[in-house]
């Protein structure tokens, strides 16, 4: 399909929610995208995504230990 130039059907509009601003300084890679840890605790990440429903957009945070691999902590925002 890509050879011949083919793309599938988006239905409704792109909604771009982020936009980044060259006026604010961003923070550091504290640790230099290295997403190993030796032990529970030890480094914790963050996200954040957001989720299309009926009633508009749902913002989901999660917290994520790295050694486990797991969420230690989440939140929902409407």
């Amino acid at each position: 399909m890509k050879i011949q130039g083919f793309r599938g059907v988006v239905r409704g509009r792109r909604i771009k929610t982020t936009f980044p601003s060259n006026l604010v300084e961003r923070p550091l890679d504290l640790v230099n995208r290295d997403f190993k840890a030796a032990r529970p605790n030890e480094l914790w990440v963050a996200d954040l995504t957001y989720v299309a429903t009926w009633r508009g957009f749902v913002y989901v945070a999660f917290i994520i230990d790295a050694f486990a691999r797991r969420i230690v902590g989440w939140r929902l925002l409407r």
